[in-house]
């Protein structure tokens, strides 16, 4: 088998992996979940009026300062909805996956032993805004 097959083997191995299969599952529930896809319009609505307002030659400061707290408002409903939060927990887990996946083959291709490398989580550095490490 070369390379390319043993990647699409992955490929097929991630597809049947549970993180890949509920994040699937969540990804139909919040798609038909009415209240979530009226969340999210109502969310998308504020943004572009508080754009539309920005954009203004004498921007409205109230209105803008209405509409953001309405904007937070929407935003906070949609992390609230149950649906919502099982989709992102879920792609959360698949993402770590690609990731650890990734990882060693990229180390492994960077000349690192593909027997004990692997990925290791980081705050990239940049300590400017940090509260301090874990």
């Amino acid at each position: 088998m070369d390379i390319i097959e043993l990647a699409r083997e992955i490929g097929r191995q991630i597809q049947q992996d549970e993180r890949y299969v509920r994040l699937q599952v969540a990804q139909q529930n919040s798609d038909e979940d009415m209240q979530l896809q009226e969340l999210i319009g109502a969310f998308n609505l504020k943004r572009l009026a508080i754009s539309n307002e920005s954009q203004k030659e004498n921007p409205d400061e109230d209105k803008l300062q209405q509409l953001n707290l309405e904007l937070r408002k929407c935003y906070t409903d949609v992390l609230e909805n149950e649906n919502f939060a099982a989709y992102n927990a879920a792609k959360n887990d698949l993402d770590s996956l690609v990731k650890r996946v990734t990882a060693i083959v990229t180390q492994s291709a960077d000349g690192e032993d593909p027997n004990v490398t692997d990925y290791v989580e980081s705050c990239g550095g940049d300590c400017a805004g940090c509260s301090g490490c874990h």
